[in-house]
């Protein structure tokens, strides 16, 4: 089975939910990108940001744990029915990743993916390429992450 035959073309499919806690916050911006904005929160009220936020890091690491999880539910979904799941591997990168608006501490993104298309690579006879939109929406509904990727599917 192909990721084509599993997704409506520009279809979103929910994938799951982060909820950034002002700990979370923290602790991955101590490790990967330690801006005070995304350490401490009394210097964060007086940034142009306006409080503690989520690094754009932590909003894309977080897309692709939903997205990881999402396709192991929908591989065990189609094994279930009988089906082969789709074999992906890596991806050749990505492009027009966005942060539209600050995700706050005590905010939860739901993220969703989008098939847009799916083209055969000319000088790899069995592999096409996958072209996905991911989107992070807050609770109240706000778009605050996008971005385009591609991923390797074998025939």
């Amino acid at each position: 089975m192909m990721l084509k035959d599993l997704m409506k073309p520009g279809e979103p499919i929910e994938m799951g939910t982060y909820e950034f806690t002002a700990e979370r916050i923290v602790e991955f911006a101590s490790q990967f990108d330690p801006q005070f904005f995304h350490l401490d929160a009394e210097k964060a009220k007086n940034s142009v940001l306006g409080g503690l936020c989520a690094s754009g890091w932590h909003i894309s690491a977080a897309m692709m744990r939903c997205n990881v999880e999402a396709i192991k539910r929908q591989a065990k979904a189609v094994i279930e029915a009988g089906g082969a799941p789709p074999r992906i591997g890596p991806s050749p990168g990505f492009k027009n990743m966005k942060w539209l608006k600050p995700v706050y501490a005590g905010d939860t993104v739901t993220y969703s993916m989008r098939f847009t298309g799916s083209r055969p690579i000319p000088s790899r006879p069995g592999r096409n390429i996958v072209e996905i939109n991911y989107e992070g929406r807050n609770q109240k509904g706000d778009l605050v992450f996008t971005v385009d990727a591609s991923v390797v599917e074998f025939d």
